[in-house]
């Protein structure tokens, strides 16, 4: 309800507004020497011009030539109305007016046609909607680990390398005296019982250690 009230208010408002402009342009013209129906059209020239040049800054606020020419039409009718509110002498109007008011016409063509045919931006395009893309699966690679190369087997050192055992025969050196002594036992044990004298036999019967015993049984063999 109250928007309503508003509404006709604003356009109770314009129609008083455009009505008085409308008046006044119209004692103007006819003071400047233009009767009967021309004193009439040029309250029209007037307003056409100001909502041409409106309806151009609305599309394309940034035109100069839609502010420029808003802003003419707008003097001559704040002009108007000053002027015929007592300042001007309405029987006796200036030569320079009666110029303006007889100049207008062409002016206000010349107005409309350039808002008119004023080139208008180009709409920019708009952007296509383009399909979302697929959601793409997460893939996991995992890496298997390359197995590290087999180094080759290190070289012992002259300190890990073990020395020989020495032989029997080298470990233990026997007397020559002895030698033929157990030679001798060692035969009469072969011919007593037809075998080899082994060296548990002679350390016993020679009654030495059993590597010095091991040593001669090797070099009796």
């Amino acid at each position: 309800m109250f928007r309503t009230l508003r509404l006709d208010a604003v356009l109770i408002q314009a129609v008083i507004a455009g009505a008085l402009s409308f008046a006044h342009l119209h004692d103007l013209a006819a003071a400047a020497g233009q009767d009967g129906w021309k004193a009439w059209a040029y309250p029209v020239s007037v307003d056409l011009l100001l909502v041409a040049a409106w309806r151009r800054m609305r599309n394309d606020g940034s035109s100069r030539d839609a502010w420029l020419w808003f802003a003419i039409a707008l003097i001559a009718s704040l002009g108007a109305n000053v002027a015929t509110a007592g300042l001007l002498d309405m029987s006796d109007v200036p030569d320079w007016l009666r110029i303006l008011v007889a100049g207008w016409p062409a002016l206000a063509f010349l107005g409309g046609t350039l808002l008119a045919h004023a080139p208008t931006p180009a709409p920019k395009p708009e952007p296509l909607d383009e399909p979302d893309p697929e959601p793409t699966s997460e893939l996991t690679v995992e890496r298997v680990p390359e197995p590290a190369p087999e180094l080759p087997p290190a070289e012992p050192t002259p300190q890990e390398v073990l020395p020989e055992p020495a032989s029997a025969t080298s470990a233990v050196s026997v007397p020559p005296a002895l030698l033929d002594h157990a030679r001798k036992i060692a035969d009469a044990h072969h011919a007593q019982t037809g075998a080899p004298i082994d060296a548990a036999t002679l350390r016993a019967r020679l009654g030495v250690p059993a590597p010095l015993a091991d040593s001669i049984a090797v070099q009796l063999t």
